[in-house]
């Protein structure tokens, strides 16, 4: 039998590709609200970021996320997705 293809994304901070399992999913819905997505299978556009927090802030810097999802973020978005990322 066949092995099973992963799923490989983009982290829009570093560039660097990894299991879609792996990264975490910021989502844009078709009404243009913004959420973090845990289950990675909300509607929308998604952008994924690793689970760093240096690459978080890269991104942020970048306007990576911005340009992904072609919104623009306030700081309570930011703080929702810099709250949404696990300690190390």
């Amino acid at each position: 039998m066949k092995p099973r293809k992963v799923p490989m994304r983009k982290c829009v901070g570093c560039n660097q590709m990894f299991e879609k399992k792996s990264l975490l999913r910021i989502v844009r819905s078709n009404e243009g609200e913004v959420s973090v997505d845990v289950t990675g299978k909300k509607n929308g556009r998604g952008a994924y970021l690793c689970q760093n927090k240096q690459c978080l802030e890269q991104a942020f810097k970048k306007r990576a996320i911005e340009r992904a999802l072609e919104i623009s973020l306030d700081d309570e978005l930011k703080n929702l997705i810099r709250s949404q990322m696990p300690d190390e």
